[in-house]
């Protein structure tokens, strides 16, 4: 298996190399440069590299006024300072202006580990969501979050994109097409894995498991949690369905796939998720288990439905 390379150097490096080119690129952080590795952009974007300090929602509004002048603004932050603490100015300076810009939302979930929970968003996907028009992502890995990024260079939508900063297990090789927003990474006839973010591999992980027990699941990364493509609903159809999210089980990807299936009531819906739980402090291991987001909680939960 190839190594993946840190998902901060994977948006550093595109702004790097994109906004050498693009003059309309600008790049906007909120006193986390060192830690998104973007603290090499000034000598390349000039002034089109703002780091505002720890002052979230002025971001915004710097992104907003940027955005109405023409330019394509990129905005980091950590996942909760991205989301709920912006969530007013997101929803009104860019989301009802119908402006364009991408917000990154790092370090989401239990992938915040010692920052504990003030930093530990369980809930950003299900705001992001909310917002009319609004694109919304969670990649699971270095290949598919550099296709993400080089999808926003349109310049046509308000996105966000929750992904983790360091480096992920590899899922992908490179050359996949990711057009639709999901991608089939292995296919089943017993039941149907939809999980997105660092779930995948754990997803992934369950479906090797299951099948030693004679039990043949599909795998499916939906990366674009909104909007969803039409063309999901027919691989879902006539299966179980479990969901697996770094996340409350309401309001993001869970959610989504119920919403899709709400008219559908021979395909049911099980969620593996955050469930009414704050953050804490702990490593990604122990909090994987302490949240119930591990390989073997889907596996359980498959085996319990097909029994």
């Amino acid at each position: 298996m190839r190594s993946a390379k840190e998902m901060r150097k994977v948006y550093s490096d595109f702004l790097a190399e994109f906004g050498q080119e693009d003059k309309t690129i600008a790049a906007i952080e909120a006193d986390l440069s060192s830690s998104m590795s973007t603290n090499q952009l000034g000598a390349i974007l000039g002034k089109r590299y703002v780091n505002v300090g720890i002052m979230e929602q002025e971001m915004i509004g710097i992104a907003a006024g940027l955005a109405v002048q023409g330019f394509k603004p990129y905005v980091h932050t950590f996942g909760p300072f991205a989301s709920r603490r912006v969530y007013d100015q997101v929803f009104l300076s860019l989301g009802y202006a119908q402006l364009n810009a991408t917000i990154i939302g790092s370090d989401a979930g239990v992938s915040a580990e010692m920052n504990g929970g003030t930093h530990m968003p369980f809930e950003d996907l299900g705001l992001m969501r909310l917002i009319p028009k609004m694109r919304v992502y969670e990649v699971s890995d270095d290949v598919q979050f550099a296709a993400v990024l080089e999808e926003t260079l349109a310049g046509e939508h308000l996105n966000y994109i929750r992904t983790i900063r360091k480096a992920p297990t590899a899922i992908y090789q490179g050359g996949e097409d990711f057009s639709k927003g999901y991608c089939i990474l292995r296919t089943g006839a017993d039941a149907t894995i939809v999980a997105s973010g660092i779930m995948v591999e754990e997803a992934l992980a369950a479906a090797e498991s299951l099948a030693e027990q004679g039990i043949d699941v599909q795998v499916i990364d939906l990366f674009r949690i909104k909007p969803i493509d039409p063309s999901l609903m027919e691989h879902l159809l006539g299966k179980h369905v479990i969901t697996a999210e770094n996340h409350n089980r309401i309001g993001g990807l869970g959610s989504a796939i119920c919403e899709l299936l709400a008219s559908q009531s021979q395909t049911p819906v099980y969620r593996v998720g955050v469930e009414e739980a704050f953050g804490q402090v702990g490593k990604m291991d122990y909090l994987k288990e302490v949240y119930g987001l591990t390989t073997q909680a889907i596996v359980d939960l498959v085996t319990s439905l097909l029994k």
